[in-house]
């Protein structure tokens, strides 16, 4: 599984873990954090080189920096959205720059409530998928409506967590807050996706 990112390449996969053998690569991290108090948008676009404010556009003053690569929305309120980040540590560590940036320009931040919204991870099962098959059998679970969008989407229960499974066999998952949600679900659809799994005779 040598192109599942860049940290898991030299370890071994926990198969305990992951019995498929494959570990989801994060891609985007999205996290909430208040900073507990009032912020003057247009200050802080004026004094901070990194952030942009378009108020007719978007009620928040965008900001970025390079390292954890990672853009915020921060609002009037206080409360900041994070994005970008490829893992919850990251995502925690760009919040907390963030925060200061504001401190820095002489806002009493804080830095409360950091919570994981979003986590978006996806992987490659190296075989194509018969998306259709699938659809039919999990027709309570699936919309797959290939002229509006070319993936089926799959709305798993529990975990709650939606799938966007490609016929080349990527897949994309997403809505989870925990990381093991992400690695629970692809665990449990590997199997199905072995199941539709399309054979050189095209069916």
């Amino acid at each position: 599984m040598g192109e599942q990112g860049g940290l898991e390449e030299s370890q071994p996969v926990d198969l305990s873990k992951h019995p498929s053998g494959i570990v989801p690569t994060l891609q985007n991290i999205v996290s909430t954090v208040n900073l507990d108090c009032k912020l003057d948008l247009k200050q802080i676009a004026l004094q901070a080189r990194n952030a942009e404010y378009n108020p007719k556009r978007f009620a928040a003053v965008i900001m970025r920096i390079r390292e954890p690569k990672t853009t915020a929305l921060i609002f009037a309120s206080g409360k900041m959205v994070c994005t970008g980040a490829k893992s919850e540590q990251q995502s925690k560590l760009a919040a907390r720059k963030y925060a200061r940036i504001i401190q820095k320009l002489g806002f009493p931040a804080k830095f409360k409530d950091f919570k994981i919204q979003n986590i978006v991870a996806s992987c490659d099962v190296k075989f194509p998928i018969r998306l259709e098959g699938l659809a039919y059998s999990h027709g309570a679970f699936s919309s797959y409506e290939p002229e509006l969008f070319p993936g089926l989407i799959y709305r798993m229960k529990q975990p709650k967590i939606v799938l966007l499974i490609f016929v080349s066999g990527k897949i994309v998952i997403t809505g989870a807050k925990v990381r093991d949600d992400t690695y629970k679900a692809f665990e449990l659809i590997y199997p199905v996706l072995t199941e539709f799994r399309k054979t050189h005779i095209s069916t």
